[in-house]
């Protein structure tokens, strides 16, 4: 029986995986060769889509099916869900690349090169948003519990940047009073207004 902290590793179904992902990654395949066909300076036809650039069909199908069997292969076989996981299937799915151009260090360089950008991205939480807020926390109370963490003692402050410019400690009021009466021979009266 699991413990209460562990994650118990469902096993996913590799093959319906990988037909589902072959099958976007194809027609994303077909939408970037019938871009490709519309921008080629001949008039080649719509058939162009399949006979002059139907090489990018296939190394898009190929890219997506390697990388979803790999990565839900590798899953099943280790019983983790991790980064690991994504690594291997983009290692797999770059070097999809690095078979059209057909050298070993193009095979190699490419696996890598998107092994570890997809494994990095997979690492540190696999979103360009930032991490997720936690549901149960309210907004403004973690905010105001940021702000009251990092905030710094006025005596410091003024220590550093001294008084002005909004920043006043206390009694600046008075200390301000006695310096336009000593430079300028004014009397400036008291305020009444509360000091905050």
């Amino acid at each position: 029986m699991a413990e209460p902290d562990e994650v118990v590793y469902h096993p996913k179904d590799a093959i319906g995986a990988t037909m589902k992902t072959t099958a976007i990654t194809t027609l994303a395949g077909t939408t970037v060769s019938a871009i490709q066909n519309t921008l080629t300076k001949q008039n080649v036809g719509a058939m162009g889509i399949f006979t002059r650039s139907g090489s990018t069909i296939a190394v898009f199908a190929a890219m997506g099916a390697s990388y979803e069997f790999v990565k839900c292969a590798s899953a099943n076989l280790r019983a983790k869900e991790d980064y690991w996981n994504t690594t291997l299937g983009a290692f797999f799915s770059g070097s999809m690349i690095g078979l059209r151009v057909g050298t070993t260090p193009a095979f190699l360089g490419y696996g890598a090169a998107l092994a570890v950008i997809a494994g990095a991205f997979d690492y540190t939480g696999g979103s360009l948003r930032g991490y997720t807020v936690d549901p149960d926390v309210d907004e403004v109370a973690r905010k105001e519990f940021l702000r009251k963490n990092r905030r710094r003692p006025i005596e410091e402050t003024l220590a550093a940047i001294g008084e002005g410019r909004g920043i006043q400690g206390p009694g600046y009021e008075e200390r301000r009073r006695q310096r336009i009466k000593e430079n300028y021979g004014i009397d400036v009266p008291p305020s009444n207004a509360p000091l905050h």
